[in-house]
């Protein structure tokens, strides 16, 4: 395979494991839709592998479902096999194609046992094998017979005695047919979104191309764009040159959140935040908790970093603006996972593939799941769902617990019941620190977030005046939002003045949730707290109630 300089670890690992002799055939999964620089353009997978890696090679075959089997190289040495005219047209269909290649390797193996072959170099990649082998269809007899001739080429003789590679692209592993992807002999190694370094070379070779559409001596896009794809960034470029805009330090922050999303086709939704956590009325002592663990993060002292939190409590209290808060604290957007399960065999696994991936590619990063205990699996999945429930809790808690991604991903919890979450979900390790956020406990505290709520809707009181009525206790920010909705509403319908509007809303106000609910939620969250400075004094005691929904 042909050497050079500069070229991506994955590519290196690649050409390691051929020349050593320890794999034959390859598949390559993750980022193989996307572009790769080579020479000063941007092009396929496919060519790109063909110009890096398999130079050397005498016959390089392609098959891809949409235009069938096809040579890259070595039409004239393909031309010396005597069956060779019989070949047209090219075979389209999978099987027809696979069967090909093998019975010209075959045909070079039997040369050479004559002596009257030369040692030829064959490789062949074969695109949308996860089309081709689909792991949808695994219980389907024709496709596993395809797959079993495919994972020949791995390890049966002659082709495991010849210099033969064969190169598999899917753009999820668990696409793809069990027979190929869990083969022992099969190396499967991961294309991962491109680097910095990556992303610095397209940018600069636009440039070059579109000079229109870039700000003179913007150093700090490469940095900005982690986790874009350089399709998805040529694509960008070349319409803001048509349009004659230029993009400057602000567009790539808000391009990135547009082409991550556009990449995860719907999977994740990309949030940054301006918020801070001067924004989010809590317990102090939760805050400073907080706080100082940012400071670690920004400083990149990460043995004391906890790779994960869980933020529990009752409906309403906020904790997916807790999050949006925390995000703004730390300088880093926020991943949060939409609906991934999907009803066909393989696809939940392909889809939790795809967002890992990404989430991989951003650098330092939140990962946020809400309603966590219903999103994240059992581990005993049950056979109502063909075991899915199961096969996503192993997948999320390998990837929450990955030694790697401390420090560049803090994984954040948000649930009502944590007490439903798998303990082995929620141990040190994957998540180190568990915070109850709980209702308001005094008219002191119901007297800030009120003013904090009113004052979205550009209603002042003071604190002093609001200390004076009747508030309400263990309100909750959801819960203080509508009662503040509510005032605005009376302000401006019967033209009353803020403070009155409160008293008139306070007479008749009914908390959002049931007490009952609200005291079971609450004392979930607070035997969840893993340090009791999270929780007000005149709470503890409720943690060791036994209490039921």
């Amino acid at each position: 395979m042909t050497r050079e300089q500069d070229v991506p670890a994955w590519l290196d690992e690649l050409r390691l494991a051929y020349e050593s002799g320890a794999h034959g055939q390859f598949v390559l999964y993750g980022n193989v839709a996307d572009r790769f620089a080579l020479d000063g353009r941007l092009v396929s997978l496919t060519r790109y592998l063909d110009a890096r890696l398999l130079g050397t090679f005498d016959i390089v075959f392609l098959y891809d479902p949409g235009n069938g089997l096809s040579l890259l190289r070595g039409a004239e040495r393909f031309a010396e096999w005597p069956a060779a005219a019989q070949v047209q047209p090219w075979p389209t269909e999978p099987r027809a194609a696979v069967e090909l290649i093998s019975r010209y390797l075959r045909y070079r193996a039997n040369l050479r046992a004559l002596g009257r072959g030369d040692n030829q170099h064959v490789a062949v990649i074969l695109r949308g094998a996860d089309l081709v082998l689909p792991a949808s269809l695994q219980g389907d007899f024709a496709t596993a017979s395809l797959a079993s001739l495919v994972r020949d080429w791995a390890a049966e003789p002659p082709f495991s005695d010849m210099a033969f590679a064969s190169l598999l692209l899917a753009d999820n592993l668990n696409d793809l047919h069990p027979l190929v992807a869990n083969n022992p002999r099969i190396d499967r190694i991961q294309v991962p979104l491109p680097d910095v370094a990556s992303l610095q070379q397209c940018l600069a070779q636009l440039q070059v191309e579109h000079p229109q559409a870039f700000v003179a001596d913007d150093t700090g896009a490469a940095q900005a764009l982690a986790g874009v794809s350089l399709s998805a960034l040529a694509s960008l470029v070349k319409r803001r040159a048509h349009e004659g805009k230029v993009l400057g330090t602000q567009d790539w922050t808000e391009a990135k959140k547009e082409l991550v999303e556009a990449d995860s086709s719907g999977l994740v939704e990309f949030i940054e935040s301006a918020r801070t956590l001067d924004d989010y009325h809590a317990q102090d002592a939760l805050k400073t908790w907080l706080r100082q663990d940012m400071a670690l993060w920004q400083a990149a002292d990460l043995r004391a970093l906890p790779k994960g939190y869980i933020f529990c409590g009752p409906v309403g209290t906020g904790k997916t603006y807790l999050v949006e808060c925390l995000a703004g604290e730390a300088g880093v957007p926020v991943v949060k996972l939409k609906n991934f399960r999907d009803r066909w065999v393989g696809s939940s696994e392909g889809n939790l593939e795809k967002i890992f991936r990404l989430i991989r590619g951003l650098g330092r990063c939140i990962v946020f799941i809400d309603e966590a205990d219903q999103a994240l699996g059992k581990r005993e999945g049950g056979g109502s769902d063909g075991g899915l429930s199961g096969r996503i809790y192993s997948m999320i808690a390998q990837e929450m617990g990955a030694a790697d991604n401390r420090g560049k991903v803090i994984w954040i919890l948000a649930s009502s019941r944590p007490d439903l979450i798998e303990v082995d979900l929620k141990r040190p390790g994957r998540v180190d620190v568990k915070i109850p956020l709980l209702p308001t406990t005094t008219a002191e505290e119901s007297a800030a977030l009120l003013k904090a709520m009113l004052k979205r809707f550009d209603l002042k009181l003071e604190r002093a005046d609001l200390l004076k009525l009747d508030l309400p206790l263990l309100l909750t920010p959801g819960a203080a939002e509508a009662l503040a909705v509510k005032v605005y509403r009376q302000v401006r319908t019967a033209k009353q003045s803020a403070l009155a509007a409160l008293k008139q809303c306070l007479l008749g106000y009914q908390p959002p949730v049931s007490a009952q609910v609200l005291r079971f939620q609450m004392a979930i969250a607070i035997r969840e707290a893993t340090d009791a400075a999270f929780v007000p004094e005149s709470l503890r005691a409720l943690g060791q109630e036994g209490v039921g929904p």
